[in-house]
């Protein structure tokens, strides 16, 4: 199922169908050109090409697990700091 992401919240796509039928004394080139056409109007691909890149956002938890994980990584290169174990980046 396609989603798409409105102000922070996933909702699913509606559904677009494009459909056509072949006139009598048309060649499928001229109905390939009408069939693209269709979809370029409908905005589909346009939908599509802008959910590509599209990420879900972190769950509360795995944000707390990242934070938790980052807090004590810090402490413990504060200690080895501390202890002349690591050497101390100059400042930029």
């Amino acid at each position: 199922m396609h989603r798409e992401v409105y102000h922070g919240t996933i909702t699913p796509m509606p559904m677009i169908n494009v459909e056509l039928k072949k006139n009598e004394h048309e060649n499928a080139t001229n109905l390939i050109r009408r069939f693209t056409r269709k979809i370029q109007e409908s905005g589909i691909i346009i939908k599509v090409k802008g959910n590509r890149y599209a990420e879900r956002p972190m769950s509360k938890l795995s944000e707390k697990v990242v934070a938790l994980r980052r807090l004590t990584r810090r402490a413990e290169v504060e200690k080895l700091k501390k202890l002349g174990k690591m050497e101390t980046r100059e400042s930029r």
